[in-house]
């Protein structure tokens, strides 16, 4: 009976490694693609349809769980960035310099968003979506974010422009992380000098 646990654990991590593997690559297949189905996802990732649809029976269940998992990310990186005393436009710096590395993996879900499934999207994003207003809201009491739009709509714009940025430096490889976090700071109003020296060397 003892012999059985290393087996079943073993077992079990498979599962969990191939359901990673599947998010992993649906991830990029989405990003290539949004309207790519499962079976393009499947091929991919080196399984058979049905494996995928053993850990997520629909599509929208493997959009939703890629969702979650960037709610879980992004909200983690607001959060503690937030919980300082830095001025709005510095913490939002630290923010897009924290989110940069993994932005292009979640591209997908802007596009997804405006899709079929931009309603569950919407739903799950939310707390990310009142975090960043929150942020540029403060921004905005303290002087250092431009008022003439709501906080709300003002931070989505700013967001949006760092994965359009994240889209172009996956294709071309010219802008990075400066030219997003300074382009997105610039979104919010920030004068250009003080953008510069917010980011500094960043490459």
């Amino acid at each position: 009976m003892m012999g059985v646990v290393p087996t079943e654990s073993s077992r079990v991590r498979s599962m969990n490694e191939t359901r990673e593997r599947i998010l992993d690559v649906a991830l990029d297949v989405l990003g290539e693609n949004p309207d790519a189905g499962m079976g393009d996802i499947a091929s991919a990732a080196g399984v058979v349809r049905r494996t995928v649809y053993g850990y997520f029976p629909s599509r929208l269940d493997l959009v939703q769980t890629l969702a979650e998992q960037a709610v879980t990310e992004v909200t983690a990186v607001l959060t503690q960035v937030s919980a300082g005393d830095a001025a709005a436009d510095a913490t939002w710096v630290e923010f897009i310099a924290r989110l940069w590395p993994v932005a292009h993996r979640y591209r997908v879900l802007l596009a997804l968003r405006r899709g079929e499934y931009g309603e569950a999207i919407h739903g799950l994003l939310g707390p990310v979506d009142e975090l960043l207003a929150d942020l540029v809201k403060r921004g905005q009491d303290s002087g250092v974010f431009a008022q003439h739009v709501p906080a709300g709509i003002l931070s989505q714009v700013a967001y949006g422009v760092v994965f359009a940025i994240a889209d172009s430096d996956l294709s071309n490889g010219t802008p990075g992380a400066r030219a997003a976090t300074i382009t997105s700071l610039l979104m919010l109003g920030v004068p250009e000098t003080r953008a510069m020296a917010l980011v500094g060397d960043q490459p």
